[in-house]
């Protein structure tokens, strides 16, 4: 006989700004899990840093509630139970991208210091 398998932890995911520079992996609440920053962010200073942080925190957390929300519909939740839990949807998550997408300026040059 198994032993019982162990409750999911949640589901998490990890997501980076634009250049790769900052990176955080969250749970589907939005704890950050894992934070790295490469140090040249250091010279924007605290404040946008701290934003930057922060909205990386909610794409990651929209997007592990996605894919928890894609697990409890594999196991056959139904849909209106997925929506009181709060869950977003794929549509949800790709809505989202798009409007920090256009809030986000579009860089001077491609070219990134080496």
């Amino acid at each position: 006989m198994l032993p019982p398998t162990p409750p999911s932890a949640g589901a998490t995911a990890a997501v980076s700004n634009r250049s790769g520079t900052i990176s955080v992996r969250t749970t589907e609440n939005g704890l950050p899990l894992e934070l790295r920053i490469d140090p040249r962010e250091l010279r924007y200073g605290g404040q946008r840093l701290a934003d930057e942080v922060l909205k990386l925190c909610r794409r990651s957390a929209a997007e592990a509630g996605a894919r928890r929300r894609d697990e409890l519909a594999e196991g056959g939740m139904p849909a209106h139970v997925l929506d009181e839990l709060g869950l977003p949807t794929r549509a949800d998550v790709a809505a989202a991208q798009a409007i920090d997408d256009q809030e986000e300026p579009t860089p001077t040059s491609w070219m990134r210091q080496l």
